[in-house]
């Protein structure tokens, strides 16, 4: 299929696409490359791979049974079910023949099915979908292992996102997550939980608009760009304001978290796609994998491996944090996980263990603070 990789209305190069393998076998001809995905070079490789990857991952979690409910073989046959749209940035592939304008088919201005692709990836027991039209959702092209879909509610789109495997925590953590900004002043996306059928799941708002988009912190690391410092520096020579303070809550949350999957793929900086303009540092997201759910205590710190400890010696300017309010957030974070404790079936103990941690590692900030 002979297409063109746009931009939201900005054609950005001409290529032969094979269908349903996401692969392209040959660009014929370029138009306005400074449009393309960050640092993405013109090949057909590198074109191939950046599409796949707009594909749900192969480590998503019971992919297979997903694949088998939407009655496809793999990923990569969903990224052709609707032009390859996202809910996080504004590329696409137009066909050369079909007259189409990105305002007509956008997922951010337009409406999408989304009940069968949520039952397919949250629900216990489901039949499998052979509806074409419920295919064509920006679902397609969600990352992450954790299962989730995108919804619709008074016209605004929330992610929905379940635990991983039988646990639970992810959805509570990023509740807390949220109040900890909250408190704290920190630039956040908000999470709220929500019941979908017998789970609890969280709930947060899309953050890119139909005018942005995210470049994560691992399409902008480089040969040049390698480490913090680097990362900061390319930031300010953005134009990006406080890049060093808005990086510096993000480790302070993680730190008080103990929130050990901070990847390169989950932090980054949202783009003007009309003006290709830096615009800021991506709100605090994806917070869920803390207060030690699977790991022994490990950061990744870009290309490194820290302690929690050398991670909050990091921040040069603690002393702006208002310790005072996160005061009574252990016996907060208490009251939630017993609210939902009848559907998780924590035991008390194990919710007391939790705030137990919180409470320490609140106690052990206030420690580098008054150091």
């Amino acid at each position: 299929m002979r297409c063109i990789l746009m931009n939201k209305n900005t054609p950005v190069l001409e290529a032969e696409y094979m269908s349903g393998v996401g692969v392209f076998t040959n660009i014929y001809a370029l138009y306005n490359t400074d449009y393309m995905p960050y640092r993405l070079c013109v090949s057909c490789v590198e074109l191939s791979e950046w599409f796949r990857n707009r594909g749900i991952p192969s480590y998503r979690y019971r992919l297979d049974l997903l694949m088998h409910r939407l009655n496809v073989h793999a990923p990569s046959e969903l990224l052709d079910k609707a032009f390859g749209l996202s809910l996080s940035d504004q590329y696409w592939l137009k066909p050369i023949d079909l007259n189409i304008s990105h305002d007509k088919i956008n997922f951010f201005e337009n409406e999408f099915e989304y009940a069968p692709f949520m039952d397919a990836s949250l629900s216990k027991n489901t039949n499998c979908i052979q509806n074409e039209s419920s295919l064509y959702s920006p679902n397609n092209t969600t990352d992450g292992m954790l299962r989730k879909a995108w919804i619709i509610e008074d016209g605004i789109r929330y992610l929905l996102k379940g635990g991983y495997k039988s646990e639970t925590l992810q959805p509570f953590n990023e509740v807390l997550a949220s109040e900890i900004c909250r408190r704290l002043g920190f630039d956040h996306v908000e999470y709220s939980l929500a019941i979908y059928k017998d789970m609890v799941v969280s709930k947060c708002p899309c953050f890119i608009d139909v005018n942005t988009e995210l470049i994560t912190a691992r399409q902008i690391m480089d040969d040049t760009i390698d480490d913090y410092d680097s990362y900061i520096h390319k930031l300010e020579s953005e134009g990006i304001e406080d890049a060093r303070i808005k990086m510096e809550n993000m480790f302070i949350l993680d730190y008080l978290m103990l929130n050990e999957d901070r990847h390169l793929n989950n932090f980054g900086i949202i783009r003007n796609v009309n003006t290709l303009k830096w615009v800021d540092v991506a709100p605090i997201f994806d917070n869920g994998q803390s207060l030690n759910i699977q790991y022994d205590g490990e950061y990744k710190f870009f290309h490194e491996i820290k302690s929690f400890n050398e991670i909050i010696q990091v921040v040069q300017y603690l002393n702006r944090i208002d310790i005072d309010k996160l005061q009574d957030l252990p016996a907060w974070f208490d009251d939630l996980l017993h609210q939902y404790q009848h559907m998780t079936s924590y035991s008390d103990q194990r919710i007391h263990k939790l705030c137990v941690l919180l409470n320490r590692q609140i106690h052990n900030l206030k420690f580098f603070l008054n150091s």
